[in-house]
């Protein structure tokens, strides 16, 4: 598979997970809005802090009110990771190499970017549930996207490419969502570990679409069963485990190495590295460094792995014959 084509299966899936993702961080503190006590005000800075859209946000924006934040990280083409943004860069990715993929993902990607274009000017009339509307349809569209992908494409390497970007991507914004909690401010030190701050923690699980398979496998619900389920669980599909294990999977089909063979390139050394040391973590471990500060540095590495990836599979220089 040629460098060009392999590189844009990789980045249209991560810009449809990344979309995908900012419906969630979204979508989740509106729902958190409507339980908040009265005297706990809207919070929705950290949103922007935990994706590190904070410098780019304040170079347009005075405050972070709800309005601004809503359209920044919704239709602003000035923020990179907008959901408008990663909607458009994806289906440029797809249009590059409509040879290279199936008919229907490119008529859904081209079908769902115009939708969300044509949204932006009414969009500043909104009402509350019809942006809650609209964020539903983006998170089931990024559904429905890669159901057309998993029953139209051969599983050869454009496949697992495809699966890598996402997979990293997902497993990159498992942690800002967890992340958000630290950011988000409680009234007083007493409120830790109340009610409101278990509501805050359950509104984390609801973002990634957990809060029932957690309720199924924990009958309690606090902080350290919460970061130990979405990090560590090796079968719930949008936990970090679980992402490293099939991107590490992805990764090692594509060079057509087992992964019992070692080794065979910069990026699968790095990310079966990560995923190891994913999988011999306990919470204590975690909750022992800090979470926040254990969040921080996986972020580093992940996005090690993705330069890594860059670097193998998609930098190839010419070669140059020496006469």
């Amino acid at each position: 598979m040629l460098s060009r084509v392999a590189n844009s299966i990789y980045w249209m899936n991560r810009y449809i997970e990344r979309a995908d993702n900012y419906a969630r961080f979204v979508s989740v503190n509106f729902n958190l809005a409507l339980d908040l006590p009265p005297n706990v005000p809207e919070q929705w800075e950290p949103l922007i802090i935990a994706t590190a859209d904070n410098y780019i946000f304040y170079k347009h924006y005075d405050t972070p009110s709800r309005e601004n934040i809503l359209h920044f990280m919704t239709f602003d083409v000035r923020n990179p990771n907008s959901i408008l943004y990663c909607l458009y860069s994806a289906r440029e990715n797809a249009r590059t190499i409509r040879e290279s993929i199936s008919r229907e993902m490119w008529e859904y990607v081209n079908q769902v970017y115009w939708k969300v274009k044509n949204a932006v000017v009414e969009s500043r009339n909104w009402e509350l549930d019809r942006y809650q509307g609209f964020l539903e349809d983006i998170k089931t569209g990024s559904q429905l996207f890669y159901g057309i992908v998993d029953s139209t494409i051969t599983r050869g390497e454009g496949w697992h490419f495809g699966q890598l970007g996402r997979l990293l991507e997902r497993a990159d914004k498992t942690t800002r969502f967890l992340d958000v909690k630290y950011f988000t401010l409680l009234p007083d030190i007493d409120a830790v570990g109340s009610p409101l701050d278990l509501l805050l923690w359950s509104s984390v699980l609801k973002s990634v679409s957990a809060y029932n398979m957690f309720r199924q496998q924990y009958k309690l619900v606090n902080p350290s069963n919460i970061v130990e389920f979405l990090i560590l669980d090796k079968m719930f599909p949008r936990s970090v485990m679980h992402c490293l294990k099939d991107a590490e999977n992805s990764l090692y089909a594509i060079s057509g190495i087992p992964l019992d063979g070692g080794y065979s390139n910069l990026a699968e050394k790095r990310l079966s590295k990560l995923r190891s040391e994913v999988e011999f973590t306990e919470i204590e471990d975690i909750l022992g460094t800090g979470l926040h500060m254990y969040l921080d540095a996986f972020q580093t590495k992940n996005n090690q792995v993705g330069e890594a990836v860059f670097k193998t599979y998609f930098d190839l220089k010419p070669v140059v014959e020496i006469a």
